[in-house]
């Protein structure tokens, strides 16, 4: 079943960001993830306030969104993105647990 990353991030030093991207896009790509939005453009329509980023993540399985997520490879840009930014990550599953999608009308 596919997984999806939800991340939003408030930056509080953008020295990280340009190592981040160019390093960690290819890992995520490399264990079958897909970036579906990383952007800043963002219209609140409920809640307090929005973030200063969101970043949403298509992956194959839990599992790889996991084995990425713990990898020593990634540890590095991890540390520096959560020293760096105030983030909120969710990883969501990719169903429809109340199977109302699939009802018509």
């Amino acid at each position: 079943m596919k997984h999806y990353t939800v991340a939003q991030l408030d930056i509080t030093d953008p020295s990280w960001g340009r190592s981040y991207v160019a390093n960690v896009t290819p890992m995520v790509e490399r264990r079958g993830g897909r970036y579906l939005a990383r952007t800043g453009r963002l219209d609140r329509v409920e809640g307090e306030r929005a973030p200063g980023m969101v970043v949403l993540i298509e992956w194959p399985s839990k599992e790889a969104a996991e084995e990425f997520y713990a990898s020593e490879e990634y540890a590095p840009y991890r540390d520096a993105r959560i020293a760096g930014a105030r983030n909120e990550f969710l990883l969501v599953a990719g169903e429809d647990s109340n199977g109302l999608a699939q009802i018509p009308g």
